[in-house]
């Protein structure tokens, strides 16, 4: 009897020893790592080209694998704040913003500053803030390209139109600038220059106007090609024969300029911006260092 109470005792011993092998070897449950979340804050989503921008950035992002929220200003400072505080509030690792005006950017960016999310700005600068690196063609040499190519066309005189967009933006300070830069010397008089905002409604309604008050008109440059498109079709509506150059070599406008409608458009690459513009933010956020501005190229689309 004592020997078979032994025996019982030692294999209840073994099999405790199994179980507690068991339980010491069991698979733990492991949690998925949360995917990086960045924000988007763009201008407007009205407008082709930062519709690109998006696609460009939301592309790069899928490829890191990233979470990128998108949400649109529509061309609205209070908006593009409540965007930049709601973008806070979620936590998210960094913000890639387009401003709507680089002046009225400021306190947004300030408030990523103060929550220390680091800040991209995209396309257009931001003239308050701390942004760690600032993406987009260079302004300057795109408004110079079309500036020089419409002196070229005109044989270095005539009268000429210059279509702003939004004041306050760097793009339309800069645009204007290259292009100022170009015919200023040449025989080539601006005898209007009036803001349509970047927008191609406005730009058809202000250049009926402008073609109401001047009898001769030779070329008419516009900041984007939204307003080109725009002054094309009052241009078209008056029987008038005007040189239109844009500037963004959106579908539309290339279309246009292959039909021979639009003389010519400078080419940035909005894809590339919003794909940079990724890809820097994932740059800062593992460490690394950036360029304080990183350049995209510009080429002139003419027919």
């Amino acid at each position: 009897m004592k020997k078979v109470l032994s025996m019982m005792m030692v294999l209840l011993l073994f099999v405790g020893m199994l179980a507690g092998c068991t339980s010491n070897t069991a698979p733990t449950e492991t949690k998925e790592p949360e995917a990086l979340k960045m924000g988007l804050v763009v201008s407007t989503l009205n407008n082709p080209f930062f519709v690109t921008l998006k696609d460009g950035a939301e592309a790069k992002a899928k490829e890191i694998g990233a979470e990128l929220i998108v949400l649109d200003s529509q061309n609205d400072p209070a908006k593009e704040l409540a965007n930049v505080e709601d973008l806070v509030t979620k936590k998210v690792a960094a913000i890639l913003i387009n401003p709507t005006d680089s002046d009225a950017v400021g306190s947004a960016i300030k408030l990523a500053n103060e929550a220390k999310i680091p800040v991209i700005t995209l396309d257009r600068g931001a003239n308050a803030g701390e942004v760690v690196t600032h993406i987009a063609s260079d302004n300057v040499a795109g408004g110079k390209m079309a500036g020089k190519f419409i002196v070229d066309k005109l044989g270095g005189s005539g009268k000429a139109v210059e279509l702003e967009g939004i004041a306050g933006t760097s793009a339309a300070r800069d645009r204007g600038q290259g292009f100022n830069e170009a015919v200023n010397g040449t025989g080539i008089e601006v005898v209007a220059k009036q803001t349509a905002d970047f927008d191609r409604t406005k730009g058809l309604s202000v250049m009926e106007n402008i073609l109401q008050a001047q009898p001769e008109i030779n070329a008419v440059f516009a900041h984007n090609d939204e307003m080109a498109l725009g002054a094309l079709k009052a241009i078209e509506a008056s029987g008038r024969e005007i040189m239109v150059v844009g500037f963004d070599a959106t579908d539309d406008a290339v279309k246009a300029v292959e039909e021979g409608k639009l003389a010519a458009t400078v080419a940035q690459q909005p894809d590339k911006i919003g794909s940079l513009g990724v890809e820097m933010a994932d740059k800062v956020l593992k460490g690394e260092s950036v360029d304080s501005f990183v350049p995209v190229d510009l080429k002139l689309v003419t027919k």
